[in-house]
């Protein structure tokens, strides 16, 4: 098979600000698997989780060129070899190849990986759309510009403010009061807190009707977290500190409620499935999230979610430059089509 990898840019229509820093626009690559006159289609986004080693254009781009050499010989049938030879590969990298070689088996036996894999559209989640770190007046704009946008069903606020904790209570307070209708609400610190913070955030949050509190302390703090979830009035999901299965097995025992797994993290599709299972042997909740994905990755994901209990893949609705189109929003639900494989296509044919 023929490995193809080719840049490409996306821009947002409203820059995102998390605890980490802000997010204007990415170059992310499009990666083609290509034998037998078809053509499997697969995504890396660069990405950051202000712990690990940070996974870069450059890094991924040069690694999986590498790897084209490699599978030369192999077929998107020849999981286990694809695996044995791209074990090396960043995490972002092994995911491309892996959403690639999917929708080109979808594709050879003419059916959507959610019904390949048996699962239900019907037990999809809706999908959260987030609300970046910002001044209060901007924030509840931006509230009322995503429900102009979309039939919104639950928002997601990012919080871990670099100005401190009063600058987190007046901007949730602010989208709060922005809602045209009493959605529900979900917080993502992205690990901006210190112990002390998160705890008193999490009783103020609590008070406020919040649902979710997702990392709230920094990746590399993990053994902080007992001292957190024993009295922690929300359930906490972790995200930045968890990326394999092994990650989920240690993240159970400190207390937490739930794992938020993303593809770029985790390396595809298939040990995406595989994070899933073991959460679920642990009694953890499971969320799937995205970087600066555009349609094709969303849409990738979207093939898990019947499968999980929450749902953030936003990030190519706050895009002005698309290059792709798959699955649609129904009440705000992001639901994989039909079609073939991931079911993804060009957006301007």
């Amino acid at each position: 098979m023929e490995v193809r990898v080719e840049p490409f840019m996306v821009t947002k229509r409203v820059p995102l600000t998390i605890s980490r820093g802000t997010t204007a626009t990415s170059t992310n690559l499009w990666v083609r698997v290509c034998h037998e006159g078809l053509e499997g289609w697969g995504e890396a986004s660069p990405f950051s989780t202000g712990f690990y080693p940070r996974q870069t254009l450059g890094d991924l781009r040069k690694a999986l060129e590498s790897a084209a050499g490699r599978l030369a010989n192999l077929t998107p049938w020849d999981r286990q070899a694809i695996a044995t030879q791209t074990h090396d590969l960043p995490s972002a990298g092994r995911a491309a190849l892996d959403m690639a070689c999917w929708d080109w088996v979808g594709k050879a036996v003419g059916q959507p990986l959610w019904r390949l894999w048996g699962l239900a559209r019907e037990e999809i989640p809706v999908t959260t759309v987030t609300i970046g770190i910002l001044e209060p007046e901007a924030a509840a704009q931006r509230v009322q510009q995503w429900f102009e946008q979309i039939e919104v069903q639950a928002l997601k606020v990012k919080l871990g403010s670099p100005a401190g904790r009063e600058a987190d209570q007046a901007m949730l307070t602010a989208v709060l009061a922005a809602r045209p209708r009493p959605v529900p609400v979900s917080v993502d610190a992205n690990g901006g807190w210190d112990l002390a913070t998160a705890r008193w955030m999490a009783a103020w949050l609590a008070e406020r009707g919040i649902g979710s509190l997702e990392q709230p302390l920094a990746a590399g703090r993990e053994a902080e977290l007992p001292q957190l979830c024993r009295d922690c009035p929300l359930p906490v999901f972790v995200d930045e500190s968890c990326w394999t299965s092994e990650d989920v097995i240690q993240l159970a025992a400190l207390g937490i409620a739930g794992v938020n797994l993303k593809l770029m993290k985790c390396g595809g599709l298939i040990t995406g499935l595989g994070l899933i299972h073991t959460a679920r042997t642990l009694n953890l909740h499971v969320m799937i999230g995205c970087y600066s994905d555009s349609a094709l990755a969303n849409t990738a994901a979207s093939h898990l979610t019947p499968l999980v209990d929450a749902v953030d893949l936003d990030s190519h609705l706050n895009l002005q430059d698309d290059p792709f189109q798959g699955a649609t929003l129904a009440a705000g639900r992001l639901l994989p089509s039909d079609q073939p494989g991931l079911g993804v296509s060009h957006a301007h044919p």
